[in-house]
């Protein structure tokens, strides 16, 4: 029996799924994060580029290269370990290395990235990170050390994974330009499930501060979106007077319109993935099972008081110029509405004239039927004279009794005759 035929695709979307594993990471160790976009046209840029620039970096090590097309690596570079992920708008690098720094958050664990390397990067940096894994089997001394570490009023701690693990962040870019995270494993916990909590942070910062491009697009279009409001509450205004051309108006709400969509189409994309980093962002502190540490704030506190309300910014600017598109709109079909009234109107007019032109031609044209008839009459009269002219020696009939008698035949024959021209014409 001959096997099934597969669907072309059926492998490589069954190894989607498993294409980019989390990170096998050992306590205590130290990892350092880097994530670069294009500051234009990230989701538009040269993928090849962001390849070049991995190969580069790994043939300083000696490291193999990843497989041509590839979106994801991991391997060994030296003495560490890295994995590299190319997304739809930035790539990220995360080293991973055995044992912790004497100084914590040592500025020489991000030191594995080459500075001449980092000046060559294809696009700017999104962020980047510090980490920090330890053991600790109690409670005893996180608070201090947290407290030590990161800025008191934004820290955010919290036990996740059923307290096999406690994670501490302030999300404040320090002296050397990075984000500090501290994980304290229990002596218990796998490498594996320390991976996916490092990775989780990473990602909770990445899409973090992506999210917040498009409160920078928001606060930008404010000034932009004031004019519109004003030029469409003007134009509303312009509609509700008598004496102003509508044509012109319609005109000017047209031009409006146009801008305002052209707004829209420029931000549709940053808002758009605003939407989705935000989502991101929430699903990854959910599967954290963040539960509170002696009283402090969790991430998800954090996020609820800081991020969400930046959030709800862009959410709220994305509404707003929704909102006048749909009111240029529906003041767009109005106005069409009032000119197509007053040109119906107009027309009905112009019929009103056309008519009142018709019927004086009419009564212009009776008038001439009628002078017709007479000149008809009386050229027809002097030739009846002559016909019988001969009558006036023979019978002694005088001219004037024959033109009495045959002018009202004449008429009478003439009236006839156009009258049935006209009917025919008719």
């Amino acid at each position: 029996m001959a096997p099934i035929a597969d669907h072309p695709l059926r492998y490589s979307m069954a190894n989607e799924l498993h294409a980019r594993p989390f990170p096998a990471v050992n306590a205590p160790s130290r990892a350092a994060y880097l994530a670069i976009k294009p500051a234009e046209n990230a989701a538009g840029r040269d993928r090849d580029a962001d390849r070049t620039h991995l190969i580069d970096l790994l043939d300083r090590f000696g490291a193999q290269h990843p497989k041509p097309g590839a979106t994801h690596f991991f391997g060994t570079i030296g003495k560490h370990q890295l994995k590299w992920e190319s997304h739809t708008e930035f790539v990220t690098y995360t080293i991973f290395g055995d044992g912790l720094a004497e100084r914590p958050f040592d500025a020489a664990t991000f030191g594995v990235f080459p500075e001449d390397w980092l000046d060559a990067a294809p696009g700017t940096r999104v962020t980047s990170a510090l980490i920090r894994i330890e053991i600790a089997e109690g409670d005893a001394g996180i608070s201090d050390k947290a407290r030590d570490w990161f800025v008191p009023e934004s820290l955010a701690i919290s036990r996740v994974i059923e307290d096999d693990l406690v994670v501490a962040g302030d999300f404040r870019i320090d002296h050397i330009g990075h984000m500090r995270f501290a994980v304290f494993a229990r002596p218990h916990v796998d490498d594996r499930r320390i991976g996916r909590v490092v990775q989780r942070l990473c990602e909770i910062e990445t899409y973090k501060a992506m999210s917040m491009l498009g409160l920078t697009r928001a606060r930008g279009l404010g000034a932009r979106m004031a004019e519109f409001d004003g030029q469409l509450t003007g134009l509303l205004e312009a509609m509700r007077s008598t004496t102003g051309d509508p044509a012109e108006v319609l005109q000017s709400l047209l031009e409006v319109s146009a801008e305002i969509e052209n707004t829209i189409a420029q931000s549709s994309f940053r808002f758009g993935a605003t939407g989705a980093y935000e989502k991101i962002v929430n699903q990854r502190i959910d599967v954290l099972r963040e539960e509170r540490f002696e009283g402090r704030q969790t991430f998800g506190e954090f996020m609820m008081r800081r991020f969400d309300p930046a959030m709800r910014t862009v959410n709220s600017t994305k509404d707003r110029l929704q909102a006048m598109s749909d009111r240029a709109l529906r003041a767009g079909e109005l106005l069409r509405t009032r000119v197509d009234v007053e040109r119906s109107a107009q027309n009905q007019e112009l019929l009103t004239s056309m008519d009142k032109r018709a019927d004086l031609q009419l009564r212009l044209q009776r008038t001439v039927e009628g002078l017709s008839v007479v000149a008809i009459s009386y050229y027809a009269v002097n030739l009846v004279l002559y016909l019988l002219g001969p009558l006036e020696n023979s019978f002694g009939v005088s001219k004037a009794l024959i033109a009495a008698g045959a002018t009202p035949v004449v008429l009478l024959l003439v009236w006839l005759m156009i009258n049935r021209i006209r009917k025919q014409m008719e």
